[in-house]
């Protein structure tokens, strides 16, 4: 071989090893990018599960959280309805003596308008003094305050009865946030308790002094006989207006102690169904002239039901009432204006006869005496009339109850049951 074809063997060995190398080069090339293909393909795989695994969890724990509200909206429901429909009244003040709650109940018993939360409860609870002084105590002692009953007004010529009990609202660590308070509303029970204490005491007072009283009438006959028999004629007329006056006020005393007599029998009644509107007429026509005499008169409306009762007693006692107020403005010197006004409460199976007059009202700290036996504001009055409408009230498992009319005067409002078909 020449020496050029050795140069063009080895110049195409050259060429071969690099085109080799060259080969090599790029196989080994593609192979590298073949393994970052399939690590990257491995590494979305991965990517793509963990966001899979993610999202999973994800949707896991807002399923969860939407239990979570679920169960507590329904646990705020439940509780909201379980205190809106306590009969008690719940009462929650915070440290800052500000009303947090206060249920449908305890705003009924208390006779309060709406409010805003946070208002100071002693604001709030102005008329109802007495439970913001045991809610004071505890919140200031930080220990509770059981069964504590109170009177509190609820409206004009209104009283309510309350059982109440207040405890201290503490934290987890035993700090103390407010006082929570309970009361229920006792007024039909004290009320009838005092009708029971009432019947017992007329009873009682009946036994005591009906004998006394037959003494006192038998006294009373013998002396108001023997002046009957002095001819006043024959008298000289310096001492007939002596025996005159024997005369006139045993007869004042005999009326007095007939009257008492007429309290202190025990009531035989005679139930029958009476239109409580017939008895409203019969008491306005009794005394209709008796007023206009005094240049007034006796206006009747409202509503009248049926009740049971004995109409003869019945009858007694609201004319007393109606008496009572014409000689109450009688002695006020005013043409009086008597109004006797019915009302049907059916909640409360009661119906309300209330006489009020234009008179001068009723003597500051009398109130509680009103019905006692003897005691009266009139000039001219026994102190028996108003005791035995109460005793007949009673007896029919009713009340009196006292406050000042429209008319700066009085009224007395006769409370009775209805009958059970009203």
């Amino acid at each position: 071989m020449t020496p050029s074809a050795y140069a063009l063997v080895g110049l195409t060995a050259l060429v071969a090893g690099l085109i080799a190398m060259l080969v090599f080069a790029v196989l080994r090339f593609a192979a590298a990018a073949r393994d970052v293909r399939r690590h990257a393909s491995q590494g979305d795989a991965e990517r793509a599960f963990v966001s899979a695994a993610l999202q999973d969890a994800i949707g896991k724990l807002r399923e969860q959280e939407r239990a979570m509200a679920t169960r507590a909206e329904s646990s705020e429901r439940l509780n909201s309805q379980i205190v809106s429909s306590l009969t008690s009244g719940l009462l929650v003040v915070d440290m800052y003596d500000h009303v947090r709650m206060l249920n449908p109940a305890g705003r009924r018993l208390l006779n309060l308008p709406d409010f805003e939360l946070s208002t100071p409860f002693g604001e709030l609870l102005e008329s109802a003094e007495p439970l913001v002084e045991v809610v004071t105590e505890c919140l200031a002692s930080g220990r509770p305050v059981v069964r504590r009953s109170m009177t509190i007004d609820r409206g004009p010529a209104a009283r309510a009865h309350l059982g109440v009990t207040v405890s201290p609202l503490s934290d987890d660590q035993g700090g103390l946030h407010g006082a929570v308070c309970l009361f229920s509303d006792l007024t039909a029970v004290i009320e009838l308790e005092e009708q029971v204490r009432l019947k017992e005491s007329l009873a009682r007072l009946g036994e005591l002094t009906a004998g006394l009283a037959h003494e006192f009438r038998n006294g009373l006959a013998t002396i108001h006989g023997y002046s009957r028999l002095v001819d006043l004629e024959l008298l000289p007329a310096a001492q007939a207006p002596y025996v005159q006056a024997i005369r006139d006020e045993t007869d004042a005393l005999g009326r007095v102690v007939a009257n008492f007599l007429n309290f202190a029998r025990p009531v035989q009644l005679a139930f029958a169904p009476i239109q409580s509107g017939k008895l409203v007429e019969f008491a306005r026509s009794e005394l209709a002239s008796e007023a206009k005499a005094r240049g007034g008169d006796i206006a009747v409306r409202g509503e009248f039901g049926t009740i049971d009762g004995d109409e003869v007693l019945l009858r007694q006692a609201l004319v007393n009432l109606v008496r009572n107020a014409i000689e109450a403005c009688a002695d006020a010197n005013v043409n009086p204006r008597i109004a006797i006004e019915g009302r049907v409460d059916v909640p409360s199976g009661v119906l309300k006869l209330r006489v009020s007059d234009n008179g001068p009202g009723i003597p500051a700290g009398s109130e509680e005496k009103l019905f006692h036996p003897f005691f009266t504001t009139k000039r001219q009055g026994t102190g028996l009339g108003l005791a035995l409408v109460q005793k007949i009230a009673v007896s029919h498992n009713g009340r009196v109850l006292v406050g000042p009319s429209d008319d700066g005067g009085a009224s007395f409002t006769l409370v009775l049951p209805l009958t059970t078909s009203v």
